[in-house]
């Protein structure tokens, strides 16, 4: 059962020294009781305390981690089964399907395609996270070779060893080296020889049924035993069998707490059609009903682009704008006579403004200041983008540096405090750019620096 910030509270040494970056115990406990901070911050909790509260404040569903570094990957941490409830934590992993049965061409590409396929979308890169390496013919020999081609070749793959053989596991797991992967995986005939070789080797362990009612049986065994990193497939092979799985687990996990069920899944729609097509319109079902990885056989732009903006979108915090840094921003290689354009860091906001800059194939340089995500008007109402907060960014921003003119285009919905601008700063220009970004190339294209 979760504990109430006062039961926290009294677990705390109540020094109130703000080195957990908070002022004080009691708002530190409840920022620890409403899942909005790790109990790990605070360096003087005892560890017994530690063990106490994480259990209690830990989410329903339990975070899993795979892969090192770069080939870093998270699943789980969720905590409520509607996005609107709070939020969803850790995006659906997509995974590629590469076999031992397969041709070297035939794994080369899927690798190439993996580590080429990386898309920009508001300022996030969006790309595949996970090779799973299929043992499809009993050859050890086999198996540990692609797996350490995948690593040498896929520095970016977080991994998935997929095989019944214990012995051809731990084969692999060696291959991995730091790199932990997914064990794929435990069923009735293994368990314990699965079992054994995830405590050996302190990697998650994939537990599967052949239906929900021994995949609860298996997870229980497993937990029993001491596991507790786990993810679980329901054995479903069709998408209607796998999508009510899948609300099951979410469901019986976040509203009854039941413990069998509290892990990320996973999930095949490789194994559920032979069409590319297909394998990406029941990965898109799954992924929007909870799928913690998809595995997919192959990867194709217009497969995967498609499903990357899904997650984005699901797994875009509905309560926090998405912002870039505060920063100068170069757009198409500006110089000391390349006009200057002030607007804020709502990652839309920008990503329009400098597309439309870039479009005008005039080099400038786009100030943005930090409001918090606010869009223009609204960060000006909420005293977020005013006339003195922008002069204190110009002045330390250092563009001063990198042109020679004095003049700063600000947007056209600022017009009100172009007076009070040129109070600020009274060594520049202040002009009125367009209020629609899509009239700024004709503007840039008639710019000139002022004499000023």
């Amino acid at each position: 059962m979760a504990l109430t910030g006062i039961q926290i509270l009294k677990m705390l040494p109540k020094k109130n020294c703000g080195e957990c970056e908070i002022p004080t115990c009691l708002a530190f406990a409840m920022k620890v009781a409403a899942g909005q901070a790790a109990i790990d911050a605070c360096p003087y909790v005892s560890e017994e305390a530690k063990q106490t509260i994480g259990e209690a404040s830990a989410p329903p569903i339990r975070t899993i981690k795979l892969g090192a570094g770069e080939a870093a990957f998270t699943a789980g941490g969720e905590t409520c089964q509607f996005r609107h409830e709070k939020r969803f934590e850790n995006p659906t992993g997509i995974a590629v399907l590469i076999s031992t049965t397969e041709g070297e061409a035939a794994a080369d590409g899927k690798i190439k395609r993996f580590n080429e396929m990386v898309y920009e979308r508001v300022g996030v890169m969006m790309r595949a996270n996970l090779i799973a390496v299929k043992d499809g013919n009993g050859d050890t020999g086999a198996f540990t070779q692609l797996v350490d081609k995948v690593i040498k070749t896929a520095p970016k793959a977080a991994l998935i060893l997929m095989t019944d053989n214990a012995e051809t596991m731990k084969a692999g797991i060696a291959a991995c080296g730091e790199r932990k992967p997914l064990l794929y995986g435990a069923t009735a005939a293994n368990l314990q020889a699965m079992a054994d070789l995830a405590k050996e080797s302190g990697c998650p362990l994939a537990v599967r049924g052949s239906k929900m009612d021994e995949l609860l049986e298996l997870s229980t065994k497993l937990q029993e035993a001491g596991l507790k990193d786990l993810v679980i497939d329901s054995g479903a092979r069709t998408l209607r069998g796998a999508f009510e799985d899948g609300v099951v687990a979410r469901r019986a996990a976040v509203k009854d707490k039941y413990k069998p069920l509290g892990f990320p899944t996973i999930t095949f729609p490789c194994e559920m059609t032979d069409d590319l097509m297909m394998e990406a319109m029941i990965a898109s079902v799954l992924m929007a009903k909870y799928a913690g990885i998809v595995v997919l056989s192959d990867l194709q732009g217009d497969i995967l682009f498609p499903l990357l903006l899904e997650q984005l979108n699901i797994f875009t915090d509905p309560q926090r704008p998405m912002v870039v840094q505060e920063d100068i921003y170069p757009i198409t290689g500006p110089g000391e006579d390349s006009p200057v354009l002030i607007t804020c860091n709502f990652s839309l906001t920008y990503f329009i403004v400098s597309g439309e800059i870039e479009g005008s194939k005039v080099p400038s340089w786009l100030l943005i200041k930090d409001t918090e995500g606010l869009s223009v008007l609204t960060a000006w109402a909420a005293g977020k983008f005013g006339a003195d907060l922008i002069a204190q960014f110009v002045n330390k921003s250092g563009i001063k540096d990198k042109v020679k003119h004095r003049e700063l285009i600000i947007p056209g919905y600022l017009a009100s405090i172009k007076g009070e601008l040129e109070e600020e700063l009274a060594d520049w220009t202040i002009t009125i750019g367009p209020r629609e970004a899509g009239h700024l190339p004709a503007f840039l294209k008639e710019w000139k620096p002022s004499a000023k």
